[in-house]
């Protein structure tokens, strides 16, 4: 039987889901990890504000001395913020570390699925997903997020694969592993700061309702697993891939001299675009959480909207 006295859900979130409201998840290495202060803490206060306005409870997870917490309070948010890189990057190995130590971390896309799904909620958007780094036929580096999206019933509303990695071999990889790649309004696979990586998706949405529909089907089918919900970064701040391409080629080179590797590489790579373009990566970021957080809402306001109840998860 699963423990469940180290979850706490704070009450907001606990009564939306009690009362059946639609929650949409928010992981914490964006906070910590994928921005810089005070960048952070406004861009997660702008997320969370942003999902209330299309009628939806924020959730944003973490590891709070020891507690595996859903929902955090302004104040939490800031401790994080201020905390940045020096705060744990949590994936699901990491979770028994944290949890025993009572110790502080912030959850990546892995860890926020199993907390999430922990809590009862089915919506999470996030800004990219990790997954089959370069050159893994010799280093390995394949993140967990993949596994998690293979395993546990949530669906990840991103901007696609982040653009650092092998693009080609982590659609390869979420095929094989039965993850349905959905495209919301686009039939192209998006990386990240780009529209089109060049891939195609396994299906295109054109409405939040559509996607719903997929989710209910997919999961009353007994299909266990989460579901990719690929949503390009808003045309606006689209960055030119050759930039970011020579920028990631340069910073891979400059990671295996310093032996940069595993969970320290994906920072290390997104800075090195950073400085690259100018800060204009960091905008196209904040630009595309919360398109995604839009989204993320508007589909878990259509699975709410759906009286009929959701297999357990």
């Amino acid at each position: 039987m699963r423990r469940m006295d180290q979850l706490h859900v704070n009450d907001a979130v606990a009564a939306a889901l009690h009362q059946g409201r639609p929650v949409v998840a928010l992981e914490s290495t964006i906070i910590t990890h994928g921005m810089p202060y005070p960048d952070n803490l406004e861009t997660a206060r702008d997320v969370e504000q942003a999902i209330r306005e299309k009628g939806a409870v924020p959730a944003t997870i973490a590891v709070l001395d020891g507690k595996l917490t859903v929902g955090l309070s302004d104040p939490e948010l800031e401790t994080l913020a201020r905390l940045g890189t020096k705060a744990a990057k949590c994936s699901r190995r990491d979770l028994p570390i944290l949890v025993h130590r009572r110790q502080t971390g912030a959850t990546t896309v892995a860890a926020t699925m199993i907390i999430a799904a922990m809590a009862g909620i089915r919506v999470f958007a996030t800004g990219g997903i990790g997954g089959v780094h370069r050159g893994a036929g010799r280093t390995m580096d394949i993140s967990a997020d993949l596994q998690e999206l293979a395993r546990t019933s949530v669906a990840v509303v991103c901007a696609g694969p982040k653009a650092i990695l092998d693009i080609g071999l982590t659609a390869e990889y979420l095929e094989t592993m039965g993850v349905p790649v959905i495209g919301f309004g686009t039939d192209c696979l998006p990386a990240f700061y780009t529209r089109d990586s060049g891939l195609g998706v396994d299906c295109r949405a054109d409405s939040a309702k559509d996607v719903a529909g997929i989710l209910r089907s997919k999961w009353g089918l007994g299909l266990a697993g989460g579901v990719v919900v690929a949503n390009p970064v808003p045309e606006a701040f689209v960055l030119d891939p050759a930039t970011i391409e020579n920028a990631v080629q340069q910073a891979l080179g400059q990671a295996a001299d310093q032996g940069i590797s595993g969970k320290d590489l994906t920072p290390f790579l997104l800075a090195a675009v950073e400085e690259a373009t100018g800060g204009n990566s960091l905008q196209s970021n904040i630009a595309l959480v919360l398109n995604n957080a839009r989204l993320g809402a508007d589909i878990a306001v259509a699975l709410a909207g759906d009286t009929a109840p959701l297999p357990a998860s």
